[in-house]
């Protein structure tokens, strides 16, 4: 059980993608990760060296440090909209949410109502009660949460190959074309080109494209 949760932000916004994309959600982003610093002096010898997510402090919006599961989770219920008769949807993401996500902070979210999903990369066990998992690999790192509800692979990692993630326990399997810096054309990409290749070869995997950046939202 953690004495205290670190936050870099809280915010209500759509899910961009993968299965749930267009759904109204309230996103908890967890400060820190295990596969890079966030520090831009350290990029070149990171695992993940191509996130383009700030995850470092606590100083986003709604962020903080919360001394407890149930102070944090009443937190992130103000975000949903009061007026709603929807069941809230919370995902938790990062950084590396599972530094971090326990038990006690899912039966928590439940407490306050919500669905409870979360965006990983898979190295680290996940705790009991989660009820969206889902598991994005990066690079050599060996992913010990082999079982869930998607995988959704950045697209293309020379070390994270889909063949090796084939015969996993996912429900479903999503194609992500990486992002490239300083291109302005969201679509015409050689990574969104190579992603659309291989899943229409390769049926089994689905493309998820990053909806929210279409859109001009977080």
């Amino acid at each position: 059980m953690r004495t205290v949760y670190s936050v870099k932000e809280i915010f209500y916004s759509l899910q961009g993608e993968g299965t749930h994309a267009g759904r109204s959600s309230v996103f908890c982003r967890f400060s820190g990760c295990n596969l890079w610093s966030g520090r831009e002096q350290d990029r070149h010898k990171a695992i993940c060296n191509f996130c383009d997510t700030d995850f470092v402090g606590t100083d986003g919006n709604g962020g903080g440090k919360f001394a407890s599961a149930d102070e944090l989770a009443i937190a992130v219920r103000a975000y949903w909209p009061a007026e709603s008769h929807d069941v809230p949807y919370v995902i938790c993401t990062g950084g590396e949410p599972l530094l971090q996500l326990d038990e006690v902070l899912v039966a928590a979210f439940h407490r306050q109502g919500f669905e409870v999903a979360i965006e990983t990369n898979g190295t680290l066990p996940a705790p009991e009660g989660i009820d969206w998992i889902c598991v994005s690999p990066k690079g050599s790192s060996e992913i010990v949460l082999t079982t869930g509800d998607e995988l959704k692979l950045v697209y293309p990692q020379p070390d994270a190959r889909p063949e090796r993630f084939n015969n996993l326990n996912f429900s479903r399997f999503y194609l992500q074309p990486m992002a490239q810096p300083g291109s302005t054309d969201l679509i015409a990409t050689t990574s969104t080109t190579e992603a659309l290749d291989y899943c229409l070869k390769n049926p089994q995997w689905r493309l998820s494209l990053q909806m929210h950046k279409y859109l001009g939202i977080e």
